[in-house]
């Protein structure tokens, strides 16, 4: 059971269609803010730490105008009031690209 306050990693995997679905909130959420293009792609990692609900630490893998980019997204989410609100989205860097050696 998660400690309050602790952040930890998420069990599983970190593209469950619980997570992943909390990253596409994220996106949509900016998009819309900040009328963005930006194309959700993947979760990177995947954190959460239990508060009153849940707060979720998530690096999401977005295309912006057609290159790989990294952003940083924390969201809060009460499921009981079936509340989910975006506390934090912000510009991380490029994505590292794959290079074959």
């Amino acid at each position: 059971m998660d400690m309050p306050g602790g952040i930890r990693e998420v069990e599983g995997s970190a593209n469950s269609v619980e997570i992943e679905g909390l990253a596409r909130f994220a996106v949509d959420d900016f998009n819309k803010k900040q009328n963005a293009l930006l194309e959700y792609k993947k979760v990177v990692n995947a954190k959460h730490q239990a508060v009153a609900g849940m707060m979720y630490y998530l690096t999401l893998e977005v295309m912006d105008g057609g290159h790989k980019k990294l952003y940083e997204a924390k969201i809060w989410e009460k499921l009981w009031l079936n509340f989910k609100e975006v506390q934090h989205f912000k510009l991380v860097g490029d994505a590292p690209s794959a290079t074959s050696s």
